[in-house]
């Protein structure tokens, strides 16, 4: 891995992915930003993680009252999707929306469901001869068969990941698999909602980003080498099963921050469960839950603390204030305050996930100290078996 320009954070993955995102070309990233802006319609595509990236960034244009003019924001998961597959979908959507963009965050490229979205895609926009579709990719290949789609039909960003780095057991320096893609395209497309809320150009996409990372750094750091996450860490070593929960983008957050803790409690035969999933058990005493609210006051979200609580588990709540209800009956808290104002986009839920990216990596190294070596292999196993 070349050497990092500087370093914000002690976490050497961390300042890779600055790097990667202020090495991002931007004549690539300008017609995707402005096929971004203008779109009155996007469609989210993609996989396991990257696609919980996209759906957490984009989440923040769906909920936002102001500035967006009418921007929808489907998914094909979605119950009101117009159809079983993209290109079922189209004609409805053509009718409804002047335009639309197929959005794809996928870094391998090879993912077999943003493939067959934009083959669909694809397809209907050659079958009908139609302007009112375009499509976006950001990937670490862009030399993939999806790109090679997607170029034809709108712009590929080529962000880096990890790269061919060999699998390593210095997990602080490289991440775990993908954690340099995922993290960094979450915190890109965050930073472009937010430059098209503010109405800036594609200069103020890169500058956003550079002054997010100078906070992010020292949030992650202190966060890391406080009390409670070495606590947090002792937890999750002991044999228990992990619950994580939000609502609405909190949701997607836990969902990254769940597929990474699963492939190491996996291999420690625990579990790691979505709160309210269909196959999400009652907790033991002891279990730890792991509940992200901006407000904290999120009802659903408190009463899985309640019931969790009454069972004897440990929560820890990561909020925005730390004088919330979920916060108060939390065991453990972390509090990311940020001011804004309803209906403008939120850095909470991005911050939130750069600080529960540790987690695993710091599991997995604690392990390592206690001679348990967990080699990526088995990880890439468990990635394979349940993506």
């Amino acid at each position: 891995m070349s050497e990092i320009r500087s370093k914000i954070s002690k976490l050497g993955y961390v300042n890779k992915i600055r790097d990667n995102l202020l090495n991002i070309k931007r004549k690539k990233l300008l017609p995707l930003y402005k096929d971004l802006k203008s779109a009155n319609c996007v469609i989210c595509g993609g996989s396991g993680r990257s696609l919980y990236s996209l759906n957490a960034a984009m989440s923040q244009i769906a909920m936002s009252q102001i500035g967006w003019r009418n921007k929808v924001v489907l998914t094909p998961d979605d119950p009101g999707f117009p159809g079983k597959n993209m290109y079922d979908a189209a004609a409805e959507l053509e009718r409804r929306y002047k335009k639309i963009l197929l959005l794809i965050n996928s870094g391998s490229g090879i993912s077999d469901d943003p493939l067959a979205m934009a083959q669909d895609l694809a397809k209907y926009i050659e079958d009908k001869k139609t302007s009112k579709f375009s499509m976006g990719l950001i990937t670490s290949n862009v030399k993939s068969s999806l790109a090679q789609i997607v170029r034809e039909h709108g712009h590929v960003v080529g962000l880096k990941g990890r790269g061919r780095s060999k699998p390593s057991f210095e997990y602080s320096e490289v991440g775990i698999m993908g954690d340099m893609f995922e993290l960094g395209s979450l915190l890109l497309l965050c930073m472009m909602t937010e430059a098209i809320f503010r109405n800036l150009q594609v200069d103020g996409v890169f500058q956003l980003c550079e002054e997010e990372l100078t906070k992010l750094g020292p949030i992650i750091d202190s966060n890391v080498e406080s009390e409670n996450y070495t606590r947090l860490v002792d937890i999750l070593e002991r044999r228990t099963n992990v619950f994580l929960g939000g609502k609405g983008t909190a949701n997607e957050i836990v969902k990254m921050t769940g597929v990474r803790l699963f492939h190491i409690k996996g291999f420690l035969g625990d579990n790691v469960y979505i709160a309210r999933g269909v196959n999400t058990p009652h907790p033991r005493a002891g279990d730890l839950e792991i509940l992200v609210s901006f407000s904290g006051e999120t009802k659903p979200v408190i009463n899985w603390c309640d019931v969790f609580k009454k069972l004897n588990g440990i929560v820890l709540a990561i909020t925005g204030t730390n004088k919330s209800t979920l916060a108060e009956k939390s065991d453990f808290q972390i509090t990311l305050e940020e001011e804004v104002k309803p209906g403008q986009p939120r850095r909470f839920y991005m911050r939130a996930t750069y600080v529960l990216s540790p987690l695993p990596v710091k599991l997995a190294e604690r392990l390592s100290e206690r001679g348990l070596m967990l080699p990526e292999y088995i990880m890439n196993w468990y990635h394979s078996v349940t993506q």
